[in-house]
């Protein structure tokens, strides 16, 4: 009874280690008597005990590896430490198990020579701005020659570049003088747009103050203009005015006398010295000159006349 417990426990230990899972993202490699025998995809894999073995397990995402630094030189002779960081992905594991047997070592090795390589054809301050394209070279050159070993690499990047201490004090020398460089040009720009800017205010405030005293100075001449023609205007309404008065009054003279002769009979004496009355009034007025029709004249000149008139003009009423 013993030795049946024995056996069955044997057979489930033996059945249990022929029963293998792979999971998702990785491949297995049987080997049966240490010869390849098939790929072990995601999925559940039974064994044969003693023949088959599930010997490798490899991973099919995308791996980061970084490498320590390595000392190069570039063209002008100038040593540094560049360290690198590869990025590849394992597409053949057939390959990748068979093909090499240290591939990190492998890709380490060769990412060190690529790198001295690439940087050896540049000097110091290309290497320093040019990572780009040294990524582009490496990538496409490690790329090529891991291609056998079932490797792709997809990104090479250079981590740091880290030139000997007494360049890097040379360089930051270099950056700082550039920096107040800069700054110099920009204040001389700043102090030379903020000239032009009040040159330009100052311009305008000239022209706006220009354009507002000639605008003062003709609404002051146009309201002259104006004051000069109300007060003509008016100097001539008031001489029209007082011309119309006065003739007006020397007509309302002349007419009290004439109806003052009508009225009366007057001899030739007296019509004389009415007349005579008359004109004095008139020429008593604030004109200088006395205008009368010759007509006129001789019509009170002719005292007789008048008094045949006036007779004549009371007989018809």
């Amino acid at each position: 009874m013993i030795k049946l417990v024995v056996i069955i426990l044997i057979v489930v230990i033996l059945s249990l280690s022929c029963v293998k899972v792979i999971k998702q993202s990785k491949v297995g490699i049987v080997m049966r008597l240490g010869k390849f025998q098939k790929k072990a995809d995601t999925g559940v894999h039974f064994l044969i005990p003693f023949l088959d073995q599930m010997a490798y397990v490899i991973d099919l995402r995308e791996n980061v590896v970084d490498f320590p630094p390595q000392p190069v030189i570039t063209k002008d002779n100038v040593t540094m430490q560049i360290d690198t960081v590869v990025y590849f992905q394992v597409t053949d594991p057939v390959r990748y198990v068979f093909e090499i047997a240290n591939p990190i070592s492998a890709i380490e090795n060769l990412t060190a020579t690529t790198l001295r390589n690439i940087i050896g054809e540049l000097d110091l301050d290309e290497t320093l701005t040019s990572r780009d394209l040294i990524n582009t070279k490496m990538r496409s050159i490690l790329d090529e020659a891991t291609d056998k070993w079932g490797i792709k690499v997809n990104r090479v990047e250079l981590k740091n570049i880290m030139p000997p201490q007494d360049i890097q004090v040379a360089m930051e020398k270099q950056m700082r003088a550039e920096r107040e460089r800069r700054e110099a040009i920009l204040q001389a720009e700043g102090n030379k747009a903020s000239s032009i800017l009040q040159a330009e205010g100052e311009k305008q405030s000239a022209i706006l103050r220009a354009e507002a005293k000639k605008e003062a100075m003709v609404r002051e001449a146009e309201g002259e203009k104006q004051s000069r023609i109300l007060r003509a205007e008016g100097e001539a309404e008031s001489i029209r005015q007082i011309a119309q008065a006065k003739a007006e009054g020397e007509a309302t003279i002349i007419k009290n006398v004439f109806q003052a002769m009508k009225e009366s009979d007057i001899d030739d004496n007296m019509l004389a010295l009415k007349s005579m009355e008359a004109l004095e009034k008139l020429a008593e007025s604030d004109s200088t000159k006395l205008v009368l029709p010759s007509e006129t004249v001789n019509f009170l000149g002719s005292f007789k006349g008048i008094k045949e008139v006036l007779s004549s003009d009371k007989k018809n009423n």
